[in-house]
């Protein structure tokens, strides 16, 4: 009986993996150099943020033009729904940014 005892107990124990020695971590990684770009104040990355069109982009490249700005197309950059916020950048370097709520534009 203190033989089966005794070779249940083991067995329980084998599989626990706290009686284990554990495995030696593996290195970690070096984190990669940021790509050669723009970077903030604090050394973040500037995500860059593809091209899309929207439905009010039009809408907004006219809207920019009364403001004095002239620029090649405005990109949405939220997701597309009823409230949209479009990016264009100027001839002269300043960001002109836009408000679409259900196509109805205002400068931001």
């Amino acid at each position: 009986m203190k033989a089966l005892l005794a070779l249940v107990v083991a067995s329980l124990l084998g599989g626990c993996s706290m009686f284990r020695a554990q495995a030696p971590a593996a290195p970690v990684a070096p984190k990669p150099a940021p790509a050669a770009g723009l970077v903030d104040a604090n050394g973040v990355p500037i995500e860059r943020v593809p091209y899309r069109i929207g439905v009010s982009s039009v809408t907004v490249e006219q809207l920019a033009r009364q403001h004095a700005c002239v620029g090649q197309g405005a990109g949405l950059i939220t997701e597309p729904g009823p409230v949209e916020v479009y990016r264009l950048q100027c001839s002269d370097g300043k960001v002109f940014m836009a408000r679409c709520e259900l196509r109805q534009c205002r400068k931001m």
